[in-house]
């Protein structure tokens, strides 16, 4: 049939995946080729080059990791799962049989293709796929490229999973006004989102999430902190854990079990594990690892608590920033998987509130995207491939959504679309799918008519359309049904994240991120927003290509404002060069911006300069990807950090001592997450993750502890530029002293750091500037000395250069000290120092500090 709406939805899930159809106004999951509701996604590549996906490539891949385990060695990889985890970056799938790498958006592409095979009764162009709440807009984009380019769909729109769920619970008989949290702990994210509800109408009020935490965070707290341990202490396996590579093959094929583990314990008390001998290799004494071990609720319950307790924090924090508490709610909506355990569910009823188990948490999602793909319109362009013009061609125009019991439907005839011969006279009969209301026959025509249709209350209406020619004969019509879903009418889909760009703090002199007006997090979409006030630091002389401003633009959670920009996620810099530009643009110059975001989060942009009036317009691309983490880098910030902790107790400037001991304690987890895996793909993102909030408290307490120390400095320059004056009587300087005196309370009062530093430096070139003219060569002699003192302590670029450079000036000084001579290896020896050790500025204006 052709259809109007969409009607279609895809939930597109880290383990399991589902599509739904809109069938006679019910959305009803279409079974798998194994007659199961849901398919994993998994796909394996055989040696016959044969793509298989669902069941049959999750038997391949337990296999593979099987054989892999035993053996020990590099064996050929096949067969692929979790690959939502990695969407949106360059991660790469090495297919041995296929001989090429496959990116996370094909594999998922592959799973879309399978779903859309089990609908054998029609072609289907457009598809809604679900997307977790917190996927970033690379994310969103790579699910995009795998609908389109890849599976051949074509059209596609994201829906949040939290809202296909609350909307298929929006239309079941146990839903009411109120506050709505859904609870979604899914295969591999984690999503929360409050809604309220007012006179059936759902708004999405906040969201929160973590993209890396999920059931597989659950099988590898299984397997590192019990299983792996049990097999430790039995068996010798010294060559395994110090060999990365063998670690992680190790550790992916005990997964099947902690899997099996979590989820027969979330229906009895105990499991044992049982393998056979052939399964491991020997150990470094030869002798045969076996794994006999009974997992009981208690145990394994200690181990997944604490990432249940996460998921369970992130709620309360959602509530409570919104005023809320789980008293507050009307209902706590389950949706996934792991939401069987009856551990966590224990947690949220005596946390935050007894859960709604009303609904299927495995299908609800699915359905839900079918119920909102009825209310979406496919495309113009989709609908005219699709279109058969031998048959007669309405159009209607209604309310998909109402909390009303009646609505009004307009109906014309599009003639223009139709071929072949056209009756005379066409009637339309509108017929609600349970038959127990009907339009009766009304002549319908090019300018259109209108049809009051009576609603049921609290579900999907379905309505059948017959048309007929003017003898009464049934003729064939599209479309031939439509539904309006009465009860519950979803508002726009929400921002994740602020959208915002990275700017120089005028108070911190400092990369900040900083958000931009109406583009906030939890704003409806569409949405435009802008940011104005903004101005050049550089000069762009037009046709060239070299000359460029730089706009990045970032997205950030609760708190980015003011954060290092870097410490969020990066979405693209917009450059613009002297190619874009019809004539020189000064320094200075101010510039508008305007960014547009679409309800599947597009952007496109406007960039005004009034000095020019010119706009030049950006759309951002969707082929941007997340690059790959390297884990020496990653361990490298680690230990930046831990360095910077260190460096604020020593200050003993900050007061709270029990914060610096919980970042420490909160990096100390980071660490230990990382050490557990830290060659994995995915980790790495997920460590870096976790690892920004505690890089930007770190930075807050930094800040705190940075104004003191600069307050402290400009007091102390400015009276040795007082006793400068005062010992050698200079007259500009004493003039000068005195514009900095009447400055620097304003700069103390609004603990203005770049300001202060500003003062500091004009007021230590002033100082050398009259040193300089008072004491000849005495000053240069002074630095040559005290370099020499420090020699051992400072942290020489190049050590065996700077020894030979400061003696050449020591016997320069003893000889015949000439001031310009000394100077300029004063100067060198300056520039030899890293960027921390750089103290001062000389007064002809040579830099030497950062």
């Amino acid at each position: 049939m052709s259809r109007t709406k969409i009607d279609y939805g895809i939930d597109l899930g880290t383990t399991n995946s589902a599509i739904s159809r809109m069938e006679q106004g019910e959305a009803v999951i279409k079974k798998t080729d194994t007659l199961a509701d849901t398919l994993p996604s998994c796909v394996n590549f055989n040696r016959k080059k044969v793509v298989r996906v669902g069941e049959s490539a999750l038997t391949a891949l337990k296999k593979e990791r099987r054989d892999a385990m035993h053996r020990m060695d590099s064996l050929e990889v096949n067969t692929f799962s979790e690959f939502k985890r990695t969407m949106g970056s360059d991660k790469g799938y090495y297919s041995s049989h296929l001989t090429k790498d496959f990116s996370s958006e094909e594999l998922s592409a592959e799973v879309l293709k399978t779903l859309k095979s089990f609908i054998t009764d029609e072609q289907i162009g457009a598809i809604v796929i679900t997307v977790p709440a917190k996927f970033t807009i690379n994310q969103k984009d790579a699910t995009l490229r795998a609908a389109i380019e890849h599976a051949g769909f074509n059209q596609c729109e994201l829906l949040q999973e939290p809202i296909a769920a609350s909307m298929a619970y929006g239309l079941s008989e146990d839903s009411e006004d109120g506050y709505w949290l859904v609870f979604d702990f899914g295969g591999g994210t984690f999503d929360a989102a409050l809604i309220k509800v007012e006179d059936q109408i759902m708004k999405v009020i906040d969201t929160e999430g973590d993209n890396y935490l999920g059931g597989k965070t659950l099988d590898e707290a299984i397997v590192d902190e019990i299983i792996f341990p049990y097999i430790s202490e039995r068996f010798n396996l010294n060559s395994i854990l110090g060999d990365d590579y063998k670690k992680s093959v190790f550790r992916d094929g005990l997964k099947e079990y902690a899997e099996e583990a979590k989820v027969q314990l979330s229906f009895k008390d105990s499991h044992n594990i049982l393998t056979d001998l052939e399964v491991f290799p020997k150990d470094d004494d030869g002798d045969d690892i076996e794994l006999d071990i009974t997992l009981t609720r208690d145990m394994v319950g200690s181990t997944i608590r604490p990432i249940f307790q996460k998921s369970i924090d992130i709620c309360k924090d959602l509530l409570e920033r919104n005023g809320l508490n789980g008293k507050s709610l009307n209902t706590l909506l389950l949706v996934g998987g792991p939401t069987h355990s009856s551990i966590l569910r224990e947690m949220l009823t005596e946390q935050i509130t007894k859960p709604n188990v009303s609904v299927d948490p495995m299908t609800v999602v699915s359905r839900g995207a079918a119920l909102f793909a009825s209310t979406v319109s496919i495309s113009d362009d989709v609908r005219e491939k699709t279109r058969d013009n031998t048959k007669i061609q309405l159009d209607f125009g209604y309310e998909t959504t109402s909390v009303e019991d009646e609505e009004f439907v307009t109906v014309k005839m599009l003639k223009e679309k139709m071929t072949g011969e056209i009756p005379e006279s066409v009637y339309i009969e509108i017929v609600r799918g349970d038959e127990g209301w009907s339009s009766g026959k009304l002549e319908v025509d090019g300018i259109g008519d209108v049809v009051e249709v009576k609603l049921m209350e609290g579900k999907p209406n379905a309505f059948k359309v017959l048309a007929y020619d003017d003898k009464g004969n049934l003729q064939a019509s599209e479309p031939s049904e439509f539904t309006i879903i009465q009860g519950a009418k979803v508002g726009s889909a929400t921002l994740p994240f602020f959208i915002g760009i990275e700017i120089k703090s005028k108070a911190s002199g400092r990369l900040v991120f900083k958000s931009i007006d109406d583009l906030e997090k939890n704003q409806s979409t569409p949405a435009i927003g802008m940011a104005d006030k903004l101005t050049t630091q550089k000069q762009v002389r037009p046709g060239l290509k070299d000359d460029f401003i730089k706009i990045p633009l970032y997205q950030g959670p609760y708190g980015a404002n003011g954060t290092p920009a870097i410490n969020n996620e990066h979405i693209y810099d917009v450059i613009i060069s002297g190619e874009d530009l019809p004539r020189m643009l000064p320094a200075g110059s101010n510039l508008e911006l305007t960014v547009r975001v679409d309800r599947s989060e597009r952007m496109t942009l406007s960039v005004y300069f009034p000095a020019l009036d010119h706009t030049e317009e950006i759309v951002v691309p969707n082929t941007t990807t997340q690059k790959e983490i390297g884990a020496n880098w990653l361990e490298s910030e680690i230990k930046k950090a831990r360095n910077a902790i260190v460096i604020v107790r020593q200050e003993d400037i900050v007061e709270d001592k029990d914060k610096i001991s919980e970042i420490e304690a909160e990096l100390d987890k980071v660490k230990r997450h990382f050490d557990q895996n830290r060659n994995d793909y995915d980790r790495k993102k997920d460590v870096l993750e976790s690892l920004k909030p505690v890089l930007n408290k770190i930075d807050e307490l930094q800040m705190s502890s940075e104004w003191p120390k600069v307050e402290q400095e400009l007091k102390e320059v400015f009276y040795r530029l007082e006793e400068a004056c005062e010992e050698f009587n200079n007259q500009n300087g004493k003039a000068l002293l005195s514009q900095f005196k009447t400055q620097m309370p304003v700069v103390i009062r609004e603990k203005d750091v770049s300001l202060a530093q500003d003062l500091i430096s004009s007021m230590r070139s002033l100082n050398l500037a009259i040193l300089d003219e008072g004491l000849g060569a005495q000053m240069e002699v002074g630095y040559l000395n005290s370099f020499n003192d420090e020699f051992e302590t400072l942290d020489w670029l190049d050590r065996e250069r700077a020894r030979m450079v400061l003696n050449q000036g020591l016997r320069l000084a003893v000889n015949s000290p000439v001031k310009e001579e000394l100077r300029q290896i004063v100067i060198e020896l300056f520039r030899l120092l890293p960027e921390a050790d750089k103290t001062i500025v000389i007064g002809d204006g040579n830099e030497l500090i950062g």
